[in-house]
């Protein structure tokens, strides 16, 4: 089995040179020994990072909540197929299912005749990940299956919810830079100095439209400014988005609107490694060892989406998204008991010095 390092060389050797894209993409996802591929337990607070997920129950809890509400409004609607047909949750990136089993276990628990009609639906490609999910999913496997791609059935158009947290940000990002002698972008690649990685320039001519920059910003940015893109990310959510005949598009990720991410002020970019809780800027170093992730940029993911016909119901804060559903939900006598654990749950998905700072939803639906 070869390393991402070893596999990223011999891509190097052959061509010379190839984009930050092609890095990040080996890094993470090579197959059998990229980061995402060799261990499960990279999230939590023994890992690399934390996630919503890990900080405890509650994060699923609040969506199974507000996912039920979106499904009861499909039946009034009549938006659904026929009984005995099912209702879709669709996730995408659910890493060791860990979410999906909390949204699958209040839903039974508290909406037992909408449960019932649930088919849960995890888009995965990766073997291994599909092991970790069925593992911790045993006592729901009636009612989860598994596809490797977002596709709609022939015949079975899909009414429910597509969603995905914390996935959009960890697609492969092409990492450009501005030269303010030329006034002109150039494209950021990877290439070897003896075996080490390094950063060189590549020939690929950019546009300022393609980056969504205005012209007007290119005149005050410093030299080598760096901004970074997804056409990855978007064109799969474009793609997922076809899925859907009637329901819900949402993502849930760190993320900034465009106007946000093109800022004089942060010159660097947003893409970063983390490797046991700690940030660095070393992006090429230990390849396959450490998480690479960068911002989303929501403008252009809410474009892609709109391409494909949905519409924009909501852009907003993790916590303004928790906090309305929360209220809802007390109002409703569910989580009526809000006990210490629950409490420090709440705060550390809302707080601005924890996960509520960065995190960012976007809601579209057909």
């Amino acid at each position: 089995m070869k390393m991402p390092a070893a596999v990223i060389r011999d891509k190097i050797r052959k061509s010379g040179v190839i984009s930050f894209a092609r890095f990040m993409e080996l890094a993470l996802y090579c197959p059998e020994s990229g980061y995402y591929e060799t261990n499960k337990d990279k999230i939590g607070r023994g890992g690399d990072f934390i996630t919503s997920v890990s900080v405890g129950s509650l994060f699923g809890e609040l969506l199974a909540f507000q996912f039920a509400e979106w499904l009861q409004e499909l039946l009034i609607a009549g938006q659904t197929p026929a009984a005995p047909g099912r209702l879709s949750i669709v996730e995408a990136g659910a890493h060791d299912g860990r979410l999906a089993g909390d949204i699958l276990a209040w839903l039974q628990a508290n909406r037992p005749q909408l449960f019932a009609r649930v088919e849960y639906v995890i888009v995965e490609p990766s073997a291994r990940r599909q092991e970790w999910q069925r593992e911790n999913l045993k006592l729901f496997s009636p009612q989860v299956r598994w596809v490797s791609r977002p596709q709609a059935s022939p015949g079975a158009p899909l009414n429910g919810i597509l969603y995905c947290n914390e996935m959009l940000d960890a697609f492969p990002v092409r990492r450009f830079g501005w030269e303010a002698a030329k006034k002109a972008w150039f494209e950021w690649g990877v290439a070897l100095a003896g075996e080490n990685f390094c950063w060189t320039r590549m020939a690929s001519p950019v546009t300022a439209t393609a980056l969504l920059c205005p012209p007007e910003l290119e005149r005050v940015l410093p030299d080598n400014y760096v901004i970074e893109t997804s056409p990855a990310a978007e064109n799969w959510w474009r793609e997922a988005a076809g899925m859907l005949s009637h329901g819900k598009w949402l993502t849930i990720d760190y993320g900034l609107a465009a106007e946000e991410m093109i800022s004089p002020a942060r010159t660097g970019g947003t893409l970063r490694a983390y490797h046991r809780h700690r940030v660095s800027n070393d992006l090429l170093a230990e390849a396959g060892e450490q998480d690479l992730t960068a911002h989303v940029n929501f403008t252009a993911i809410q474009q892609a989406g709109e391409a494909a016909g949905l519409r924009t119901e909501a852009f907003c804060t993790q916590p303004q998204f928790l906090t309305r559903i929360l209220q809802k939900a007390v109002a409703e006598k569910f989580f009526a008991q809000m006990d210490a654990k629950r409490l420090r749950q709440f705060q550390t998905l809302t707080h601005p010095e924890h996960l509520g700072r960065a995190f960012r939803v976007l809601v579209q639906g057909r």
